[in-house]
């Protein structure tokens, strides 16, 4: 198999090297206050095995991969919540059980693979938790130091988290654009390899391995629908990847509808799915903060996706995304944040739109210990 990079938006094609990370022509055209443009992502061609694996359809080689065990993770058969919702081909695909306890940890084993390929010295990323967590504890298995930019406001846990592995952490008054600002200055100043979520192609690309795992996990089939929640666009950007790589290799014959969860305080994807484009951004506010996005990184991948695969935006309150964490973990034993929580909260609003005999898989990005304030509050309101 080969691997490239092309341009989500004009097409232009790059080699995948160290200092890639948007397209020339597209990102020269960023201005503020809107997504990311020339966003990059891998193109695979030539035909894989026909026994393969996930790590064939990805750009590195699987030795360069740390030695801990991301991916992998469990499609849950959930049977209470099969009975009482009356879909018999309801599932839950736990990324919570990742080695840091989110998804994110998919796209930094794919980050970190690279920089030990190519001998880069330090990664840096800015996070508003998980990614940054994600990113220390990756780093740690393969010893390459991290620079993390960490909002002030991040959930404690996340914090100590990033700590425990030993990265640089620094914490930054104000949003996580500041932070992102910052993370970028450092680089221009000191070098290192970004892992900005949607800024370098490599975060979309590792998280794509989850679609591939499901597909795996139903027989080689594809789901009907997949909730994801949704803040910056990149997770649900990187299940889009997924299905469309197996599609354009001939492994599969369709793309599920995918559906994006967004809380009502934080919903700039599901608003700009509804009119078209995006808008000036608005304050986010939301007890996910792992989805709390003003102004959506991915944003215009995630919503090209959308609109070519005629996928759906669903909206929740902050209410309904703590029922949701709370209804998960009484009738499953998974005791998800509240931003995976949010992909639950999504279908059951929407469940009566469904057929029963539908396929549907709910992503449970992260796991409830990370926000532990978060589900208090949501026990309190009961």
């Amino acid at each position: 198999m080969d691997f490239s990079y092309r341009c989500s938006q004009c097409g232009a094609e790059y080699e995948i090297t160290p200092d890639r990370l948007l397209c020339d022509r597209c990102s020269a055209e960023q201005t503020d206050d809107v997504p990311l443009r020339g966003i990059l992502e891998v193109v695979l061609s030539g035909r894989p095995p026909t026994d393969w694996t996930v790590a064939d359809l990805l750009p590195v080689e699987p030795q360069w991969f740390p030695p801990i065990p991301v991916g992998n993770t469990p499609l849950w058969e959930p049977e209470r919540l099969r009975r009482r919702s009356g879909f018999p081909r309801l599932f839950l695909k736990d990324d919570s059980c990742n080695p840091t306890g989110s998804l994110k940890d998919r796209a930094s084993y794919l980050v970190a693979a690279f920089a030990r390929r190519e001998g880069v010295e330090r990664i840096v990323v800015s996070s508003t938790g998980n990614a940054g967590s994600s990113m220390c504890g990756i780093g740690a298995a393969a010893g390459i130091p991290v620079r993390l930019y960490l909002p002030a406001s991040a959930p404690v846990a996340k914090l100590v988290q990033s700590q425990q592995y030993g990265a640089e952490v620094i914490r930054v008054e104000g949003t996580y654009d500041e932070a992102f600002a910052q993370s970028m200055r450092f680089i221009a100043e000191h070098g290192g390899l970004s892992r900005n979520t949607g800024h370098n192609p490599l975060t979309i690309e590792g998280k794509k391995t989850v679609s591939l795992e499901i597909f795996r996990q139903l027989a080689y089939a594809v789901p009907d629908y997949v909730f994801v929640s949704t803040g910056d666009g990149v997770i649900i950007s990187g299940v889009y990847k997924g299905f469309e790589d197996l599609v354009s290799l001939g492994i599969a014959d369709r793309m599920p509808t995918i559906i994006a969860v967004q809380a009502t305080g934080s919903a700039a994807i599901a608003t700009a799915l509804r009119d078209g484009a995006f808008a000036s951004p608005v304050p986010a506010h939301t007890v996910a903060d792992s989805i709390s996005v003003e102004v959506p990184s991915g944003g215009y991948f995630a919503l090209g996706r959308l609109q070519r695969h005629h996928g759906r935006a669903v909206t929740v309150t902050d209410e309904e995304i703590l029922a949701a964490q709370r209804d998960l973990a009484a009738h499953t034993g998974l005791f998800a944040e509240p931003a995976a929580a949010a992909a639950w909260a999504g279908f059951s609003a929407i469940q009566d739109e469904l057929p029963k005999d539908a396929s549907v898989v709910v992503l449970i990005t992260g796991n409830g210990l990370k926000d532990v304030d978060a589900a208090r509050k949501g026990l309190e309101s009961v």
